[in-house]
């Protein structure tokens, strides 16, 4: 059973100093910078042997590309390898259901390594992303996006982040009926909540520990299924 959920409360003082500090302006982004370019080139073999696997599997396309709510507010199209059959968003809907029939084989690999998201060094590359931030979200669901939540759009998303460690098993904790729905009544407000976090805690020390976090995270996952 999830435990309790607590919602932190910041002041617009506190979120607006976060966003346009040194840090969340510059510092990040060269960092990003520094580590992605050479990540992308020590990781061609990895993109080869996975997108070789995709196109055995199930065809081309290997990437999954979609619009997601970026930086300032600007539409941007994530890079993801392909973990579904083609054409999914036609099919179902954008939660992924516990056992969703449209997870290849080879998808459901990726997705329990996270290799599925490694193409977003491209995004990070070309400053649409970031390592650490908040996931980006579907226009759909940004647009709705009221209050203090409008600070997630100040921060460059990221590949992870506090509401991706709370909710890494998220096809497990949203079901298999009724994926959307439960995910927009139960589970969306609090990833917000989480992003408007990482938002107030934003800086290096946060960053490297959400990272650590999420390797733990990531390789129990590996080993326990």
């Amino acid at each position: 059973m999830e435990d309790k959920f607590e919602v932190i409360q910041y002041t617009d003082e506190q979120l607006g100093k976060k966003v346009n500090g040194i840090y969340n302006r510059c510092i990040k982004r060269g960092i990003d910078l520094c580590l992605a370019i050479p990540f992308f080139v020590i990781l061609i073999p990895v993109y080869v042997a996975v997108s070789v696997a995709i196109i055995i599997e199930d065809g081309a396309p290997v990437l999954y590309r979609a619009d997601r709510g970026g930086y300032k507010n600007k539409t941007f199209r994530i890079c993801k390898f392909r973990s579904m059959v083609k054409n999914a968003d036609k099919i179902g809907g954008y939660t992924t259901a516990f056992h969703d029939p449209r997870v290849t084989k080879t998808g459901a690999f990726l997705r329990k390594t996270k290799l599925d998201e490694i193409p977003q060094l491209i995004n990070i590359i070309k400053g649409e992303m970031s390592f650490i931030g908040p996931r980006p979200e579907v226009l759909e669901y940004v647009n709705r996006f009221q209050g203090q939540e409008k600070y997630i759009l100040e921060v460059r998303p990221g590949i992870t982040d506090f509401s991706s460690i709370k909710f890494i098993n998220l096809d497990e904790l949203v079901g298999r009926e009724n994926a959307d729905e439960f995910f927009q009544k139960e589970i969306l407000w609090k990833k917000n909540a989480l992003r408007v976090r990482y938002v107030a805690e934003i800086s290096f020390q946060t960053d490297m520990k959400i990272f650590f976090i999420t390797v733990g995270k990531v390789l129990k996952k590996f080993i326990e299924k």
